[in-house]
């Protein structure tokens, strides 16, 4: 399987769709409170300040994630997701390389994300490629249903 990733608008058609997709799958799992995503802005994704991925597998959009710089050092990974179907062949892990890479670029030494509780499948990947639990930060302090995660790059 071949896959390919690389930026793409936040708003683009794929996006969207992607993005929503996560939404739909995420609300399954989580009340409307506990639902963090939507406080990433395309204006967050701008050129020097983050970027977000799309990644393809023979041309069709299969999954995306992006990353916003929280301060000079750190980057915060977000809305990372591969279509169902699609997951368990390495579309995860090649989004969080691109995204990894990325942040260096723009000058991060350190990356953190949130995940939730529910979702086992994330937290292996996570802690599989090198994240090690810390303690929630931002507007996921103090949340049950938030697990949050580093890893220095």
């Amino acid at each position: 399987m071949k896959i390919s990733v690389a930026a793409e608008p936040f708003e683009s058609a794929d996006g969207r769709r992607l993005v929503a997709a996560l939404d739909a799958d995420l609300a399954t799992r989580y009340s409307p409170d506990q639902m963090y995503g939507m406080n990433l802005k395309p204006e967050q994704l701008a050129p020097g300040l983050g970027t977000f991925v799309i990644a393809r597998v023979g041309g069709q959009a299969a999954g995306c994630g992006a990353l916003r710089m929280l301060d000079d050092s750190t980057a915060e990974l977000k809305r990372m997701y591969v279509e169902p179907k699609l997951r368990g062949h390495g579309i995860a892990k090649a989004i969080l390389s691109s995204l990894e890479a990325a942040a260096k670029e723009l000058g991060a030494t350190r990356l953190v994300l949130e995940t939730g509780i529910h979702q086992a499948e994330a937290i292996g990947l996570y802690r599989g490629v090198g994240f090690r639990a810390i303690d929630c930060f931002g507007v996921y302090a103090g949340s049950s249903s938030s697990l949050c995660f580093e890893k220095p790059i």
